[in-house]
């Protein structure tokens, strides 16, 4: 009988992936995968480390898993991911429950780690590699869907980013390589593609000398049953003119980025060590609004220094230039990092006050946009089937402007049923808070 291994995936989109890699690495080495825990025999938690609330989260995942060999048929729990490449050692000798520890360089190991775990060794695995982890998957999105990881680590150090110091330096995956992966998963029906990396602006600088965002871009773009391709973590700086217009001409390109501003004020900005001031992002996004291209971002709320002034500046941002899809994050003292030794730093409470403050704000504007939208029309992909009334079909799917699981959703009704990861004109008739309500009109076909 096979051995049947569980996985659990916490984290970022860009560990998603590596989850991915390493059950196409599970399955092509004869283990059965399965969802269920009470059922695995050996169950792997990729972990994320980039806070100290996710390092927690990953460790009581870890202790949960590892009570299924008292109530399951579990005999093995592995940690993989970043908090077993930064604090794996502790790890591995602080949780007994825990059988095998490994890092972000072992992925393509995890066939010997597990056969090694069952055969009774117990063994922290750290390999050091400029590597990237990279290879066949299994996606764990909807099928029309899938993440393209484009480079691994950092160069920016930030001052309140563990990134650099868990994923190292930058590394870019050579373009062929990525186009190669694409073609695959084009042809086992992925339509829309979703370029991830700590900064995907920054994409080809360490291997050829020069960005190759766009060119890149560019190759994507010939694969011919790929529809959209959305661009992630794209840093303001590096936001060119020439990349913009690709954008703009390429219409297999949503009309979407997503820039991690992480704040607009030009001393916080400064602590930071961020590149850019207010001005420059001023400017990026007044350009991007005569462009009609929407953006996303982030904020860190209560970082050092914090004030109620600094707030007001990023909420009259939000409310200058109506940002659609904004995440607001109070900011985490991270030991290791140079922000975690200022001073002036901001009581727990402030930074719930200010998270708060944004979100209103926000709430304000997407109401507006959102009503602004009703009586237009949209092509949507159909990400999945929800229910049928006996009248009318039930779906929920996304327009450009809206990335998986980060964003909103468009609640759509037929008279006809529609196909799952194909897209359709539809009317949008409403808006629910974050989501917009929609009837599909008709199916767009080449």
């Amino acid at each position: 009988m096979s051995t049947k291994v569980g996985v659990v995936s916490l984290g970022c989109d860009k560990n998603r992936v590596d989850t991915e890699i390493m059950l196409s690495e599970l399955v092509n080495g004869g283990f059965v995968i399965t969802p269920n825990p009470r059922e695995a025999d050996v169950i792997i938690v990729n972990t994320c480390a980039f806070l100290e609330s996710a390092r927690r989260e990953a460790i009581e995942t870890a202790l949960e898993m590892s009570g299924y060999k008292d109530h399951g048929k579990c005999k093995k729990v592995i940690i993989t991911g970043c908090l077993g490449e930064k604090f794996g050692e502790e790890v591995f000798n602080e949780l007994n429950e825990v059988d095998a520890v490994l890092g972000i360089n072992d992925y393509h190991n995890i066939c010997n780690v597990v056969n090694s775990a069952l055969n009774g060794e117990r063994k922290f695995y750290h390999t050091c590699s400029d590597e990237v982890a990279f290879g066949s998957r299994i996606l764990t999105t909807a099928p029309h869907v899938a993440y393209l990881k484009i480079a691994d680590g950092c160069d920016n150090y930030c001052t309140y980013c563990l990134i650099p110091y868990i994923r190292g330096r930058y590394r870019s995956v050579k373009m062929e390589k990525v186009v190669a992966q694409a073609k695959e998963l084009a042809d086992k029906g992925v339509k829309e593609l979703i370029l991830v990396a700590q900064d995907t602006t920054r994409y080809g600088k360490d291997l050829y000398g020069e960005y190759k965002l766009t060119e890149l871009i560019r190759e994507l773009s010939s694969i011919k049953q790929i529809e959209w391709i959305r661009i992630l973590y794209a840093y303001p700086e590096l936001l060119n003119d020439e990349l913009l217009d690709e954008i703009v001409r390429n219409d297999k390109v949503v009309k979407y980025v997503d820039i991690p501003l992480q704040h607009v004020n030009d001393e916080i900005l400064r602590k930071m060590n961020r590149r850019s001031n207010g001005a420059s992002i001023r400017n990026l996004f007044d350009k991007l609004s005569s462009l009609n291209i929407y953006a996303r971002s982030t904020f860190i709320c209560g970082f050092p220094f914090e004030t109620n002034a600094t707030i007001e500046e990023v909420e009259r941002f939000l409310f200058a230039y109506k940002l659609r899809n904004v995440g607001f994050f109070p900011y985490s003292r991270e030991e290791g990092t140079a922000a975690a030794k200022y001073d002036n730093q901001v009581s727990q409470r402030e930074k719930n006050k200010y998270v708060e403050k944004l979100y209103n704000a926000q709430y304000r504007v997407l109401t507006e946009l959102n009503q602004k939208d009703v009586g237009r029309v949209y092509k949507c992909v159909i990400d999945e089937y929800d229910n049928f009334d006996g009248e009318y079909y039930f779906y929920k799917g996304r327009t450009y402007f809206m990335s998986p699981e980060i964003d909103g959703t468009v609640h759509i009704t037929s008279k006809k049923e529609l196909i799952t990861g194909n897209f359709y004109n539809v009317k949008i008739t409403g808006a629910a808070e974050y989501d917009l309500l929609g009837e599909a009109e008709n199916e767009l076909t080449e």
